[in-house]
């Protein structure tokens, strides 16, 4: 198995995923520059978190004109999974490749901390290491995680199972005490109609050891390369 990172300038948690993703890889991933055109030919592709173009015009925006996502929309459309966190999953949503927008947190304040999360829609190959209703911690860092969609459309995610993760507290009590940043429904991470795209605001990434706090994302990330093998 492959995987591809994408980089960007502005990108500051592109080696954590590398990290991630090799430690269960086992053997090293690619990192793709913005600018280039081609992508190698690859079995996973990650969309990192970070501030890409300094988050100017709007986060996401600019990174997602950038000449690598025309091919990264082209092998996510051919069935590619994509694995798309924090700013990735803004720029996911900038390119039309998931529904939905990131709009600034409710509270205009940028949150950093870990949160628990309460699996929602079974999709083996990103969540299958986790039961359905299970509460997993992940951190979350970011400014503009506010996951907005117009009503028709959030109905159609909760009903054909798209929504991947909500905001809940360690019992999986999803309320409003527990919806951090003001996203509709609580949401902290969706998937395609495909189920090859995850967009997810939390970071896996950086909960892969016992030393950086928890094996979340360890579970997580060993389960997708499984998955994939």
């Amino acid at each position: 198995m492959k995987a591809a990172v994408i980089v960007f300038p502005g990108s500051n948690c592109d080696r954590d995923m590398k990290v991630a993703i090799e430690q269960s890889l086992g053997t090293p991933a690619h990192m793709v520059w913005h600018g280039d055109s081609d992508l190698p030919d690859v079995d996973l592709i990650a969309i990192p978190g970070g501030f890409s173009y300094g988050d100017y015009l709007r986060c996401g925006a600019i990174a997602g004109n950038s000449p690598i996502m025309r091919e990264v929309v082209k092998r996510a459309a051919s069935g590619t999974p994509v694995l798309a966190v924090c700013n990735g999953f803004q720029i996911a949503t900038e390119t039309g490749m998931l529904p939905g927008a990131l709009l600034r947190n409710a509270n205009q304040k940028f949150i950093c901390k870990d949160v628990d999360l309460k699996v929602v829609g079974e999709n083996k190959r990103f969540s299958g290491a986790f039961a359905s209703g299970q509460v997993v911690r992940f951190p979350v860092a970011h400014h503009d995680g506010n996951y907005f969609a117009d009503d028709e459309t959030l109905a159609r995610l909760e009903g054909e199972g798209l929504v991947a993760f909500k905001y809940a507290d360690a019992n999986g009590e999803v309320s409003d005490a527990t919806n951090i940043n003001g996203s509709r429904n609580n949401i902290a991470g969706i998937y395609n109609e495909a189920g090859n795209i995850l967009g997810l605001m939390p970071h896996p990434e950086r909960l892969i050891s016992e030393q950086l706090g928890g094996t979340d994302g360890k579970l997580f990330f060993d389960n997708l390369v499984n998955s994939l093998n």
